[in-house]
């Protein structure tokens, strides 16, 4: 899989790169702030249309579908060279929805892809070296995305990040992956199959906790997202721009993440898993509440450490328990239901932090989080009592 892991760090290291310039480049057209946080909308209101895009993925051989998604990407962002004036923003609009919407097929895609492609008990390794790889580029991309723009514009950025989606694709292209066509579709069936993801989701007694508490978990990290500011300024007394300080912090604990989790996904189940990562964002968080530097740099690498654990631990099940057919619609809508609730929450957060000191909002969060940690908890270990009492020979009945 070595092909596949060079061709996300490739084409992750552009796209963390364009979705920090989106915004910054309307607002430096515009000089509006509502117009430069409709970017980052943009981008993710195609998510919602996820259960519909991972359908298609399940209509096409996942491999040549990754490569034409990246192939398209490349041909379209240079479009935005034309970018120059306020009066093309617009462009930039339409260009950022198509973008959020080859990302969120090109996801499902991909964990469809990775689900035929790899053995089942090293999906949670390979899960997690993804992780490493997309969270890694979020340590340098920035950096130079911001150089760029500064010095030539963000044409150069999208024509970086089209080189580097022009690379994935051949990367992609040299993966020795066999898949066998799918069924030939019915057009009358699309409506059903696209239910169907929503169907299994809700059937399964493995994903619906799961992804449940993934949702759970990016509903409390858009609130802990929206108070970085507050934290900054009202509790460490630093300027705004030492909020890149935590997230780099942050980055460097999910690129640690990545790296234990195959190692602890072959100890304990997803489940403990989630929870685990869960309890360890929830009580992060809570310490950001505290005054102190070294506090906030150690919550924010715990923040970084926990969160993807829950994210792998939702795809890595995904992959293992849903029908081969089916995964990429699956997966999709568990993407859908786990990232939609933080982009609420991004705005409900904005507004708590308006009204409540996050030296209370915080520790509250904490507390919801480390609860509703501890019910899964619970409840897991029930139900795996519960599968040894029924998968126990009844002693009445003779052997043979």
């Amino acid at each position: 899989m070595r092909w596949y892991l060079t061709g996300v760090l490739v084409s992750g290291f552009g796209t963390t790169a364009m979705w920090l310039v989106s915004g910054i480049w309307v607002k430096s057209l515009t000089g509006s702030d509502g117009l430069a946080a409709l970017a980052a909308f943009a981008l993710w209101a195609p998510v919602l249309l996820g259960p519909l895009l991972g359908t298609l993925a399940d209509r096409a051989r996942r491999r040549p579908l990754l490569v034409a998604l990246d192939l398209a990407a490349a041909a379209v962002l240079p479009v935005l060279l034309w970018v120059d004036s306020a009066d093309r923003v617009w462009l930039l609009f339409a260009v950022l929805v198509l973008y959020g919407a080859q990302g969120t097929l090109h996801e499902a895609a991909e964990q469809a892809l990775v689900a035929t492609a790899a053995d089942a008990e090293r999906l949670g390794a390979l899960n997690g070296l993804r992780m490493t790889a997309n969270e890694s580029t979020k340590l340098i991309a920035p950096l130079v995305a911001a150089g760029l723009f500064a010095a030539y514009g963000g044409g150069t950025v999208a024509l970086l990040d089209a080189a580097g989606f022009a690379l994935a694709a051949g990367l992609f292209a040299r993966m020795p992956v066999r898949e066998e066509r799918p069924a030939r579709p019915e057009a009358r069936k699309l409506r059903r199959e696209t239910a169907e993801g929503a169907r299994l989701l809700r059937g399964s007694p493995v994903l619906r906790p799961l992804v449940a508490t993934g949702a759970f978990t990016m509903l409390l990290a858009g609130v802990n997202g929206a108070a970085i500011y507050a934290v900054v300024d009202r509790g460490l007394a630093h300027a705004p721009a030492y909020a890149g300080v935590l997230y780099a912090v942050q980055g460097a604990g999910s690129v640690l993440a990545g790296l234990l989790t195959g190692p602890l996904l072959r100890r304990i189940p997803e489940r403990t898993l989630a929870a685990g990562g869960l309890a360890l964002f929830s009580v992060a968080a809570g310490v950001r509440a505290l005054p102190y530097e070294a506090t906030a740099l150690a919550a924010s690498a715990g923040i970084g450490l926990g969160l993807p654990w829950v994210l792998v631990a939702v795809a890595t099940a995904v992959q293992r328990v849903a029908p081969p057919e089916a995964v990429g619609r699956v997966a999709a809508t568990a993407h859908t239901l786990v990232m939609a609730p933080n982009a609420l929450a991004l705005g409900l957060g904005a507004g708590l932090v308006a009204l409540v000191d996050v030296r209370v909002l915080l520790p509250l969060l904490a507390l919801a989080g480390t609860g509703w940690a501890a019910a899964v908890t619970v409840r897991g270990r029930r139900h795996g009592r519960a599968r040894e009492t029924t998968d126990r020979p009844d002693p009445s009945v003779p052997v043979g």
